[in-house]
């Protein structure tokens, strides 16, 4: 058969499911960040919703250097091909993303060696949104990690330990990096003190932060990543969403990329509530 008409007989078997595809993609419409969908039956025994925790990776989703993260160059149009594909370029800690041990370590596990029982984990949601709205530098603390273990109980293994400071609402605004007239970044992030206690008093896999750094905007010596990356744990970066799940009792599904040898990189990451 002729390559033309090896096209145009996919074409026709494409646009002949077209209505079922159509009705497949309403119901995933309610699945954009930060919403609630209805719970996959097997969720079912045990949670009842999901909710998307991710930015969309574009161009325009601000980053720390203040460039754009990702590049698409169009290969093949469906108009020309019969298909469509991209050809991308993009900057490892883009988005919402994971940071591995190797990123701030020399020899610490790259993103594919991240174990994958330490991607489906218990969620614990720190919020300091009301002393963020005062400070755009304010840091989680060991206070608040204790008021979070007095109201919910101990933080539970493996579990992800996420910054809810209502960044995440800034997100495609100049405030979001926050930059002042002297070039310095002002947005939350985790107290070096923070992490130390997660270190040393629990088996939490992963910090969470809902802004570009798990350091504040400030730092200049990025401490709280050098505490916490060689140490093998891992970090998540401008999740999103943190305002629609529990403080406690929803689990964090990490689609953590695998590229061999990558430093971190760009990931769906959903919570089951």
């Amino acid at each position: 058969m002729c390559d033309i008409c090896v096209i145009n007989s996919v074409k026709e078997r494409m646009l002949s499911r077209r209505d079922f595809f159509r009705a497949s993609a309403a119901a995933g419409v309610a699945a954009t960040a930060g919403m609630v969908a209805t719970a996959p039956p097997a969720l079912a025994a045990g949670h009842g919703g999901v909710v998307d925790m991710t930015h969309t990776l574009s161009p325009d989703f601000p980053t720390f250097f203040g460039e754009p993260g990702i590049a698409m160059d169009q290969a093949f149009n469906f108009a020309e091909s019969g298909f469509n594909l991209f050809n991308l370029s993009i900057n490892e800690h883009t988005a919402t993303h994971i940071d591995a041990p190797l990123h701030f370590s020399a020899d610490g596990a790259s993103v594919d060696e991240i174990p994958v029982s330490d991607l489906v984990v218990p969620l614990c949601v720190i919020d300091i949104a009301a002393k963020a709205a005062e400070d755009a530098d304010a840091q989680v603390t060991p206070d608040d990690l204790q008021a979070w273990i007095d109201t919910n109980g101990p933080i539970p293994e493996k579990a992800c330990v996420a910054m809810h400071s209502g960044w995440a609402d800034k997100a495609m605004s100049d405030a979001y990096r926050g930059v002042d007239d002297g070039g310095a970044m002002h947005f939350p992030g985790f107290h070096l003190e923070a992490a130390q206690m997660l270190l040393e008093e629990t088996t939490a896999s992963a910090l969470a932060s809902d802004t570009l750094s798990l350091d504040h905007g400030p730092s200049a010596d990025f401490a709280t990543h050098y505490a916490w990356l060689p140490a093998g744990r891992y970090g998540i970066e401008n999740i999103a969403g943190l305002g629609n799940v529990p403080a406690a009792g929803a689990t964090l599904v990490v689609g953590a990329p695998n590229h061999k040898g990558g430093s971190g990189g760009p990931a769906r990451i959903f919570a089951m509530i």
